[in-house]
């Protein structure tokens, strides 16, 4: 509602649904496109919430059983791949890539933070995503 009424205020009343439904739209595309790379960056993280109330304890037991020593020692090193990869971007790359898909802001956070405008963070951000997914394979599938 913040933004419909800072962006469209001015526009007559008649017009605010149809640009509300739209702004409501691309903030979940947002927010789902945000869960989605993270859950490619963070994929050894499992949690409760995300687990269904209705599944069985085994299922849960699964969840909450210890990573073998293996798996833990790749995923560590693929972490600490990962952190050098975004340490060598350029700075305006590196910030773009943390603030929105670190912190999960939105672009318009995110171009207020780095003092520059949405576009800016838009082109910072998907070269950051070109530069991550050369230097780190397919082991990442990052996505936008």
């Amino acid at each position: 509602m913040l933004h419909l009424a800072r962006a469209y205020g001015r526009r007559p009343p008649a017009e605010w649904a149809p640009l509300f439904h739209r702004i409501v739209e691309n903030k979940i595309r947002d927010f789902q496109r945000r869960q989605s790379v993270r859950n490619r960056i963070f994929f050894w993280r499992s949690s409760a919430a995300e687990d269904d109330e209705d599944s069985l304890p085994e299922v849960q037991a699964q969840d909450l059983a210890v990573l073998d020593a293996t798996e833990s020692l790749m995923q560590a090193e693929a972490l600490k791949r990962l952190e050098r990869a975004i340490a060598e971007l350029p700075t305006r790359q590196r910030q773009a890539f943390v603030l929105r898909v670190w912190e999960g802001l939105s672009t318009d956070d995110a171009a207020k933070a780095m003092g520059c405008s949405d576009g800016s963070v838009k082109t910072h951000l998907s070269r950051a995503l070109v530069t991550l997914r050369a230097q780190l394979g397919e082991a990442w599938s990052l996505q936008d």
